[in-house]
């Protein structure tokens, strides 16, 4: 029997999905990220070029997924899972923003006025710069960015403080004809909007999809790296690098599983000192009694934090390197070896000038008349000055100036010392 076509069922034809309402779009230098209204009618994929008005002006941009009120379409997420990411990206430091719209399909013209522009960045930012030494202003021109059509010229600069600008600014639009917006920036971004390539081989994660730049402390870099040799550490931006932070919550946990230096654990061959660890190999290395050490895997160490044992006195060893089993520090140049009594105290080689501030001062073998004498010299020394009040004849001898010199006393003796003669009248 011949099969006819109108007695045949037809397929049920798929609506086509509405239009997307919202579109998440990639735009500017600093790779900002925006949720913005759609009024694009027809269905774009991701990574179409895309106009779209944002709260600097009219520009490029990209598109990176729809936002869909269910999570059945395949290429759009919720957006619950949108505020999601951004949360955990960064929260309210990630650069998100919704006052936006899509106007529209980049279109040829839009793509050729925006690489026409582009071209002129060498021209725009050797003229800044060479302004900017006019003005003398503390400041480094680092990018500049247009918008489409060059409704605004956008110029991103570092300075360690904050510069008035006021009149380069105006210089600067009287020159090049333009709306002129100047951003500080930071080292780090510097190195997203001039950086390309890292040591590692890979793109800078600051350009390519860090949007949250935060600082990195230097307990990571210990604790990752075995040197902290600043070129090692450091990334384009002479700061540490952010992929440090990456697996910084790992090494913690990982280091948290170690157990703890010059502490005592149990293996099968023996007790033995924990002397250091590696992280990533989870290997530990150990002193036994004996003297030997040995690298010894996590997983064959049967007890951790074992007491310590007893010394002949009854006390808990300590370990070799530390309290009553150190060995004795070597002596410094000049100084005798320490006994046990001298508690601390360098006792001095010979020589009266390391005498210790304990011992009793030295008594003077000084005579009476010398004192006397010196004495009566400084206080007509001292009398001799512009405001004395000392009215006398300079030239007057000193009391017992030409006197013969007299003899020391002798100390084995009790013969007391001769007496000076008496002075004439």
């Amino acid at each position: 029997m011949p099969i006819s076509l109108e007695i045949m069922p037809l397929e049920p034809v798929t609506p086509a999905p509405p239009p997307p309402k919202t579109m998440v779009v990639r735009y500017g230098y600093l790779k900002l990220i925006g949720e913005f209204q759609s009024d694009v009618k027809e269905k774009v994929g991701c990574g179409s070029r895309m106009v779209v008005r944002s709260s600097r002006g009219v520009e490029m941009a990209e598109m990176l997924t729809t936002v869909c009120g269910n999570g059945g379409c395949n290429k759009s997420i919720t957006r619950d899972k949108l505020l999601d990411y951004v949360e955990q990206s960064g929260g309210k430091d990630f650069p998100f923003s919704d006052s936006g719209r899509v106007l529209r399909v980049a279109t040829a013209q839009d793509i050729a006025e925006q690489a026409r522009l582009d071209s002129q960045r060498a021209h725009y930012l050797k003229i800044s710069r060479s302004m900017v030494e006019v003005h003398r202003v503390p400041m480094k021109i680092v990018d500049v960015e247009f918008l489409l059509g060059g409704e605004k010229v956008v110029f991103y600069f570092l300075s360690e403080h904050r510069v008035d600008f006021r009149s380069l600014v105006r210089d600067m639009a009287h020159q090049l004809h333009a709306r002129i917006d100047l951003r500080q920036v930071g080292a780090r971004d510097e190195a997203r909007l001039v950086a390309d390539y890292e040591k590692c081989g890979q793109h800078c994660c600051c350009k390519q999809f860090l949007k949250v730049l935060t600082p990195i402390s230097m307990r990571s870099a210990k604790v990752q790296k075995a040197t902290l040799d600043p070129a090692k550490i450091s990334g384009r931006c002479g700061r540490l690098m952010c992929c440090l932070r990456y697996e910084d919550e790992t090494y913690e946990d990982l280091r948290k599983r170690l157990p703890r230096k010059h502490s005592r654990v149990r293996t099968a061959e023996g007790e033995a000192w924990v002397m250091d660890g590696q992280i990533l190999t989870q290997l530990v290395l150990v002193e036994y009694d004996n003297g030997n050490r040995a690298a010894v895997p996590m997983e064959n160490i049967v007890a951790f934090d074992v007491p310590k044992p007893l010394n002949a006195e009854g006390r808990a060893k300590q370990f070799p390197g530390d309290g009553e089993n150190a060995a004795p520090a070597l002596p410094r140049s000049g100084q005798n070896p320490r006994k046990p009594g001298d508690q601390g105290q360098n006792r001095p080689v010979s020589g009266p000038q390391n005498r210790p501030p304990s011992a009793p001062p030295r008594p003077r073998t000084d005579t009476p008349g010398k004192s006397v004498q010196r004495n009566a010299g400084n206080q007509n020394a001292a009398g001799q000055g512009k405001h004395s009040g000392n009215t006398g004849p300079r030239n007057q001898p000193r009391q017992g100036q030409n006197q013969p010199p007299r003899p020391k006393p002798n100390a084995d003796s009790n013969v007391p010392p001769p007496q000076p003669p008496p002075m004439e009248p």
